[in-house]
């Protein structure tokens, strides 16, 4: 599933393809990834419009144009993809932006569960992102450590929570909390202020290494690179990894690097 790192990627991808080139034409070809607009209106409302600087907050990639923006959440499997007009237009191509200078624009998605929206005006955009918390590449240790405090229940819970902190996903939180030597299941109202400064800084740390690789990279250094392993053990310790679920999310940690209390 695409996670702030991923998404980011995509901004990068939108830029270096589509700003300050305009919007030809506008081809949807399912429907079905649209919410809150038909194609007539997506095409009325871009076409002969120019993409600007786009901009993300957590996983949501915003698509200026000057006017209108384009929003897009990529679900479990959205990309953005970058080419030329005469390529060969793949089964999950659901909507292709024709760019001046012959470039195409794609939005792919496998399983269409998330998609593309407009909004008209700033109004439009604060409504879509209304339940978002603050950007978690962004955030600062204050505010961090603010919308923390004021959870209850578990930690990784917590982190995933796109209205307490936007950006995280499945991996990147099972990566903090290895780092920060914190199990999924501890409670966000038992950290201690040195918690929450080891947890911030291990995210920061996270984060940056991850968008600069495009993705949470399986690093053999990274909990993330033996979470599927056959026997998964810690790369630190050399301790079996524990698998479980939280809140219906599959979730690794290691019981030696992570312990209780």
């Amino acid at each position: 599933m695409p996670e702030l790192p991923d998404v980011e990627g995509f901004r990068q991808v939108l830029e270096s393809c589509a700003k300050g080139r305009v919007i030809r034409r506008v081809d949807v070809r399912d429907p079905g990834v649209l919410h809150g607009v038909d194609t007539r209106k997506l095409r009325d409302a871009l076409e002969g419009r120019r993409f600007g600087t786009p901009e993300r907050h957590g996983k949501w990639l915003l698509a200026r144009t000057g006017g209108p923006t384009l929003v897009l959440h990529f679900g479990m499997t959205g990309r953005l993809v970058c080419g030329q007009v005469d390529d060969p237009v793949e089964t999950h191509d659901r909507v292709l932006f024709t760019l001046g200078g012959g470039r195409q624009l794609r939005f792919r998605d496998q399983r269409k569960l998330q998609g593309l929206w407009l909004a008209h005006d700033e109004t439009d955009v604060g409504r879509l992102l209304r339940k978002q918390g603050p950007d978690a590449l962004t955030v600062d240790h204050a505010e961090f450590e603010e919308v923390l405090s004021s959870r209850r229940g578990h930690l990784k819970t917590a982190l995933t929570d796109q209205s307490v902190l936007a950006g995280l996903g499945n991996l990147l939180a099972d990566e903090i909390l290895w780092r920060a030597r914190l199990r999924p299941d501890h409670g966000t109202r038992d950290l201690t202020r040195e918690d929450h400064r080891r947890l911030y800084r291990e995210m920061r740390r996270t984060l940056r290494s991850s968008v600069a690789a495009g993705c949470v990279p399986p690093r053999d250094s990274w909990l993330t690179g033996h979470r599927d392993d056959h026997d998964p053990r810690c790369p630190r310790c050399g301790a079996g990894l524990r698998r479980t679920r939280m809140a219906g999310r599959g979730t690794v940690w290691c019981p030696r690097c992570q312990p209780e209390g």
